[in-house]
């Protein structure tokens, strides 16, 4: 067991070969690798090589060079094509770069590439960034394209002024008036916590003959959800069945499903869900994800493994992403045996080791009390992946401080400091205080002092932490240390 090695809960040995052996890094979607391996045969040779810089280090001007270089002809269309799968896979800087290589290559853009680089810029270097690049455009660049971009940048860094103000001034130009624009401040307006503000913006719509989207609909679903206002959401989709059933989808079932769910009306989820199930394609995994957790919340574990087993049968190559949702599932429905069966059907036929799932199975079993198996877990993620492993270890901690054990909690504390590099993690606030309220509950002075001592690691006390130092002292009739010195200062 990992919590009587008497040096380390995880050997140096072991953390040295985990990192000069792994052979499938966990930080690379397996969902990314099992459809590029699919589509390899089919894709350009250029895309392939830019695709595998994430494994292989380089930048993408250095790989457009050497392909050119080689005599190789590179199209606008290829580079475009090339630009829109990096961007499908989160790889934003070197969707960037190839842009930047056209840039200075003096390939012509388009009013789309604009705005797809200036999206790429917020995404990689800051919104200030792409606020310079909008500025100095010229005044032909700044079309409702590149307007729209800084829009949903300023939306999604739920910057509400910025936001309505260039909606304002767009709609001046007669910019905004798609459901585009509306529905990244709509989608604003959700993530503030202001639903009321939704549903007069569809009035709006409707008012300037604005045609709404599927996710207008959604959005707006959502609003009334948020509104605790179940009728509100059952007349959008009525609405939507009776005036624009072209644009009704399974993720509007969904949508309404999640709105039963909460309210605990189960029995409306599950005939939704039949009906999501009715407009979903036989090949769609993320309806299935959606099913998986829906059935989930309704407590309804046989239609949970009656979906599950279909998921399988659509996709043979079962990847990590379903695993994990449906061993989330499993621990909301506390089913311990059909969690254990899932659990070992992945880790013997995964060819990625995640160490989400580990994460995943760590917790419910320290939930479950099944300490042995949640240590055996963690010895098999570092033999077995490249980490981090800040999560689990920090899901022991918790552990074992709600069982108020706390040497075993400051040894995980310890293995994870020693693991840190460039302030990568911090311990939760919350479990700082969880230590430091038992230390002063205890009178705890050394057990604090080697408790903060370890924090250190982390960049020391912050004023909350500190306070509660204080009053450790205090409880313990001991006078506390200089203060500049405790925080390290």
């Amino acid at each position: 067991m990992m919590a009587k090695n008497p040096s380390r809960l995880i050997s140096a040995g072991a953390l040295l070969a985990r990192r000069l052996c792994t052979a499938a890094s966990a930080t690379e979607p397996e969902e990314v690798a099992a459809q590029a391996a699919s589509r390899s045969m089919k894709q350009p040779r250029l895309y392939r090589r830019l695709s595998a810089l994430g494994a292989t280090g380089g930048s993408a001007a250095d790989t457009l060079n050497e392909y050119v270089n080689e005599g190789k002809v590179v199209t606008k269309r290829e580079l475009t094509t090339c630009i829109k799968e990096l961007r499908k896979y989160h790889k934003f800087q070197h969707a960037l770069e190839i842009m930047e290589w056209m840039e200075n290559r003096k390939i012509f853009f388009t009013y789309a590439d604009y705005a797809s680089r200036l999206d790429l810029l917020s995404k990689t270097k800051g919104l200030a960034a792409a606020e310079d690049y909008f500025n100095n455009l010229s005044p032909s660049a700044k079309t409702r394209a590149t307007y729209g971009s800084l829009l949903n940048c300023y939306c999604k860094e739920n910057m509400e002024e910025k936001a309505l103000a260039l909606f304002q001034e767009m709609d001046g130009m007669n910019f905004a008036s798609t459901y585009l624009a509306y529905n990244n401040i709509m989608s604003l307006f959700i993530r503030l916590g202001k639903p009321e503000k939704v549903p007069p913006l569809v009035d709006e719509m409707k008012k300037r003959s604005i045609s709404p989207d599927t996710f207008t609909y959604n959005i707006w679903m959502q609003s009334y959800a948020r509104l605790n206002d179940i009728d509100g959401a059952e007349r959008v989709l009525e609405e939507l069945t009776r005036e624009n059933k072209d644009k009704l989808n399974w993720t509007t079932y969904s949508n309404l499903a999640v709105v039963y769910v909460k309210a605990r009306l189960f029995e409306k989820a599950k005939l939704t869900l039949k009906k999501l199930e009715e407009e979903m394609g036989s090949h769609d995994r993320r309806a299935y994800h959606f099913l998986l957790n829906l059935y989930a919340g309704t407590n309804d574990l046989n239609e949970v493994n009656r979906v599950w087993n279909s998921l399988k049968s659509a996709f043979p190559k079962t990847i990590n992403m379903s695993y994990l949702i449906m061993l989330k599932a499993l621990v909301n429905l506390n089913d311990v045996d059909g969690f254990d069966i899932c659990f070992e059907e992945w880790k013997s036929s995964c060819s990625s080791f995640d160490v989400r799932i580990a994460n995943i199975a760590i917790s419910a079993f320290l939930g479950w009390g099944m300490i042995k198996d949640a240590e055996s877990t963690l010895h098999e993620a570092v033999k077995r992946s490249s980490g981090p492993f800040f999560t689990a270890l920090d899901l022991f901690m918790a552990h074992y401080l709600k069982d108020r054990k706390i040497d075993m909690a400051l040894r995980y504390m310890e293995e994870a400091a020693s693991e840190v590099k460039n302030n990568e993690w911090q311990p939760a606030p919350k479990r700082v205080t969880a230590f430091l309220k038992y230390f002063e509950e205890e009178k705890d002075v050394e057990g604090a002092e080697k408790f903060c001592k370890i924090l250190k690691n982390f960049g020391g006390l912050d004023s909350n932490a500190y306070q509660l130092l204080l009053q450790i002292y205090v409880a313990a009739g001991r006078t506390a240390p200089d203060a500049e010195e405790d925080e390290g200062r």
